[in-house]
């Protein structure tokens, strides 16, 4: 199994990004060397975080998601209770414009930044749909790209209680539990998203997949509340929700919710000139998640009272969160940049 070397940069991920199959947008979080470190600086600015004059994200005229957002859920395997009520609280945060500051709702904010070709903005209002459970592996427990399609499809098509179809403004995230294995899991990415195809499906919805990667991988998708063995002497970090699994699903459930809502069907944001493997608002900030981030390094963050490490907080819960790429001032930003 491929595992990201120490150093790898952000220019190296989003070459390995470029040169992976279709579909290839996908998220892999990058093992840092002092994660929370505070001895570590960049200039004298605390903008470094990926603020490029070289990143040129543009809007190719396709649709983004401008009308309220529904997502519905496929729980792939076996899932707790305790662990769906962790990821549906997540989502159900997003339009939680209350939660306490900062919170994931101004996190969000950074998303609504974008707008359609009429100029309307991606929409405030993120609920949670329909839920679909395929606790006995429909398709067995190992799953490749085409075949997590054949999985939405059954939940679309199901006798009883089928997901709805909505191909404007439904998204399809296919959770699987820790058990299951997908192609490119661990060594390539730790969650994608496309559009299924109509050949497959029989409709054009925008999905994303994203893994429990509590016993295939958690030094790599779970980073950094799991570190990987060859990281020797670097402890992880207490997670503020107390499943590591899950708490490395949520900052990829973020980043590909994200990506989605900006360029559903690959054809609206995105930087590079392939639209096969852009790199897109989330991409360019993989590893950041507080002021000074970049490199090494993940940013200033916060820690509660009972010691775990998030940067933001939701309905009744806190989490860890990367940022995203901010269009309008060109660089990484997040609900607890310090100079907010």
């Amino acid at each position: 199994m491929h595992r990201p070397s120490l150093l790898l940069s952000l220019l190296t991920l989003l070459t390995l990004l470029t040169a992976a199959p279709l579909p290839a947008i996908g998220y892999r979080p990058l093992p840092h060397l002092k994660p929370n470190s505070s001895d570590l600086r960049f200039g004298d600015s605390k903008k470094y975080e990926g603020s490029s004059e070289f990143v040129h994200l543009r809007y190719h005229m396709g649709p983004v998601l401008t009308g309220s957002i529904t997502v519905h859920t496929i729980w792939y395997g076996q899932w707790q209770k305790s662990q769906k009520k962790i990821i549906r609280e997540f989502i159900g945060s997003f339009s939680a414009v209350n939660a306490k500051h900062p919170s994931v709702a101004g996190w969000w904010d950074t998303v609504r930044l974008y707008t359609d070709q009429t100029g309307a903005n991606i929409s405030r209002t993120v609920r949670l749909g329909e839920q679909k459970n395929d606790r006995f592996y429909s398709h067995g427990k190992s799953l490749t790209r085409l075949s997590i399609q054949s999985v939405i499809k059954s939940a679309v098509t199901a006798k009883t209680k089928p997901l709805p179809i909505n191909p404007s403004n439904g998204l399809y995230l296919l959770l699987t539990s820790d058990d299951v294995y997908v192609e490119d899991f661990c060594g390539q990415v730790c969650g994608f998203h496309y559009f299924t195809f109509p050949s497959i499906v029989g409709y054009t919805l925008p999905f994303a997949w994203v893994g429990n990667s509590a016993k295939l991988c958690p030094g790599i998708c779970a980073y950094p509340f799991a570190v990987p063995e060859y990281m020797q002497g670097l402890k992880p970090l207490k997670s503020p929700n107390g499943d590591v699994g899950v708490e490395g699903m949520i900052s990829v459930i973020g980043h590909e919710v994200a990506e989605l809502a900006t360029n559903p069907l690959v054809n609206a944001w995105y930087a590079g000139q392939d639209p096969v493997a852009p790199v897109e608002i989330a991409d360019l900030c993989e590893g950041i998640y507080g002021t000074g981030g970049g490199g090494s390094y993940m940013g200033q963050l916060l820690n509660g009272k009972d010691g775990a490490t998030y940067n933001m907080n939701g309905i009744r819960r806190r989490y860890l969160v990367q940022w995203l790429w901010n269009h309008v001032v060109s660089y990484c930003t997040g609900p607890n940049a310090l100079d907010q």
